[in-house]
């Protein structure tokens, strides 16, 4: 059983494009579908957490409109904040999902109990993953995972419960 679903923000829960304005700012576009799915995957008691390498306010926000407690980012060792993260929250990581998309995940990826990738994932990571999602990053990813993880885990008229 998965408790706990752990999240790339560029390339997964993004298309992995980062735009800047002339003012400086940066933009990124999130999926309204993958936001959907982890706000009802926290509703059936489960945990979600971000893990990125970068640092954005807008991740920040995006984090919070959705309930993600756990947020961390400027991760430049993701394996290690993966562990911190499990013993704090008394979960191992064999009930651990994760959905990474290049090299920086790699190892975290393969120390969880199921591994994720979306369709354009790079290649070394597609390899090493249990499940390559038919969707690309920013597209549908994370919410093919959730979804999947909760079929498999027959939560699905739970899931379906408050919108069907």
């Amino acid at each position: 059983m998965i408790d706990l679903v752990v999240l790339d923000v560029d390339g997964c829960l993004t298309d992995g494009k980062i735009v800047y304005t002339a003012a400086g700012d940066e933009l990124k576009a999130f999926n309204v579908k993958d936001g959907f799915a982890i706000v009802n995957w926290l509703r059936l008691g489960k945990e979600a957490a971000i893990i990125t390498g970068r640092e954005s306010a807008i991740v920040a926000r995006r984090a919070k409109e959705l309930g993600i407690g756990h947020l961390y980012q400027k991760e430049k060792d993701k394996l290690r904040r993966l562990e911190t993260l499990c013993n704090e929250l008394g979960i191992g990581p064999e009930k651990v999902a994760m959905i990474g998309d290049d090299l920086n995940d790699y190892r975290a990826l393969r120390a969880v109990g199921r591994s994720f990738a979306p369709a354009d994932a790079h290649h070394r990571v597609l390899d090493a993953v249990d499940v390559v999602l038919s969707h690309k990053g920013g597209e549908g990813a994370v919410r093919e995972m959730i979804e999947l993880l909760i079929r498999e885990e027959g939560l699905e008229e739970e899931y379906l419960a408050s919108w069907v």
